[in-house]
């Protein structure tokens, strides 16, 4: 596992995939609809399968002595690595937009506990649609991104929308934190659990789908 967790991280991973972690910055931008910094993570994921497809990854890792289940399990280490990463570079920049003289995010949800929470969630369900898609066929990267893009962007659409019409997340989770912390850490709990619960189904979809691949 671990020689093929350093093939993910020197040799498929996509240069952009580093450079959108400072992406995160974009949290501080005054009204702008910050669940979108987490869907880079998302198209970084895809230029690496994009990128892996072009340069037949997937072939060269299959001639290694090792098993489907592993080369599937590597890709999501590092998928989990590289959104953990984008959660961990994109917190001290909420707290910074927390701490900005400007009122609240106007467009959607403010930077804050309650927003990871979302996002956790969010990204969970990019995981499931993108690699239920992929594994199918790695060669069709381009139809599961699109999918994994719709569904995303139809919960950005649900969760700002909520931001605006639905009290308690208007009246108590779209706040400055300290405000309402323990709705907030309730918000941040439950979307861990569904981001990972979702991540957990994709990968062992994944797996059952890749070792009935014919390569």
């Amino acid at each position: 596992m671990k020689p093929l967790m350093k093939k993910e991280l020197l040799l498929s991973m996509h240069p952009t995939a580093p450079l959108f972690l400072l992406l995160s910055s974009m949290l501080i931008i005054p009204n702008y609809p910050y669940y979108v910094v987490f869907f880079y993570t998302g198209l970084a994921i895809f230029f690496t399968c994009l990128s892996g497809r072009e340069n037949n990854d997937v072939f060269y890792t299959l001639m290694l002595p090792v098993a489907q289940k592993d080369i599937v399990k590597a890709r999501y280490a590092f998928v989990i690595l590289l959104e953990a990463a984008q959660m961990i570079a994109a917190v001290p920049f909420a707290v910074i937009r927390q701490h900005m003289p400007l009122p609240g995010n106007q467009v959607g949800m403010d930077a804050n506990i309650a927003l990871f929470g979302f996002a956790f969630a969010m990204l969970g369900l990019f995981n499931f649609v993108f690699f239920s898609i992929y594994y199918r066929d790695v060669n069709e990267v381009g139809k599961a991104f699109v999918w994994s893009s719709a569904a995303v962007f139809l919960f950005i659409t649900a969760a700002e929308t909520c931001a605006h019409i639905v009290p308690f997340v208007r009246d108590r989770l779209d706040t400055a934190d300290p405000q309402y912390l323990s709705e907030k850490l309730a918000v941040l709990g439950i979307g861990f659990v569904i981001g990972a619960a979702l991540t957990w189904l994709a990968f062992r979809k994944s797996v059952r789908s890749f070792e009935r691949l014919d390569l």
